[in-house]
C-alpha cells in the first residue's frame, strides 16, 4: 500500500509544519522559561532530526525560527492586543498554555508578518488547535482570532481599523 500524495504545495506543507512546531516550541518555553534561541536549536538538532517528532512533514525552518523569535520579541504587544479580543472578565493568564500558545502564535503572525493573509492565519492556526484541543476550546481560539484578525487587519475583511488600531 503506498501513502496517498500531498494535494498542497511544498510550501504550504512545511509552513504548515513550522506552524505545529513553532506552537510546541513556545509552549515549552512557557513551561522551561527557556530562551527562543534555545529552543530553536533544540528544534533543530533534535526534533526535526526524527521525522516522526513533527508529523506532518518537514516544517520550513527559517519560518518556524521567526515564529520562535517573535513572539517573545514581541509577547506585551500581542498579549494586549489579545487581551483586548477575550469576552469581558477573561484573562489570558486564565487560558490553557496550550491555547495560550496557540494565540500568542497565530497573534504575532497576524500582528507582524503582514505578507501573511489574516484568513490563512486563522485557518492555519485552527487546523494545530484541532491537534490539540477539544471542540469547544477549538471555537474559543477561532473566536479570538477573528477577533484580532478584523482588529489588527481590517482591510483584509473589507472593514476600517477602529479607532486607534494600528498594526506595529
Amino acid at each position: 500500500m503506498t501513502a496517498t500524495p500531498s494535494l498542497e504545495p511544498a510550501d504550504t506543507a512545511a509552513r504548515r509544519a513550522a506552524r505545529l512546531a513553532a506552537v510546541q516550541a513556545v509552549y515549552q518555553m512557557e513551561l522551561a522559561g527557556n530562551a527562543a534561541e534555545d529552543t530553536i536549536e533544540e528544534f533543530v538538532d533534535h526534533r526535526f532530526a526524527t521525522p516522526s517528532d513533527i508529523p506532518v512533514g518537514p516544517p520550513d525552518r527559517a519560518f518556524f525560527a521567526d515564529i520562535v523569535r517573535g513572539v517573545p520579541r514581541f509577547q506585551v504587544e500581542i498579549d494586549r492586543a489579545l487581551a483586548r479580543s477575550l469576552a469581558v472578565n477573561w484573562k489570558l493568564e486564565r487560558i490553557d498554555s496550550i491555547a495560550r500558545a496557540i494565540l500568542r502564535c497565530a497573534g504575532y503572525e497576524l500582528i507582524a508578518r503582514p505578507d501573511v493573509p489574516g484568513k490563512v492565519v486563522i485557518d492555519q492556526y485552527l487546523d494545530v488547535a484541532h491537534a490539540f484541543l477539544a471542540a469547544e476550546e477549538t471555537g474559543f481560539v477561532n473566536a479570538v482570532l477573528d477577533r484580532l484578525a478584523r482588529r489588527k487587519r481590517a482591510r483584509e475583511f473589507g472593514e476600517e481599523p477602529p479607532l486607534g488600531e494600528l498594526p506595529f
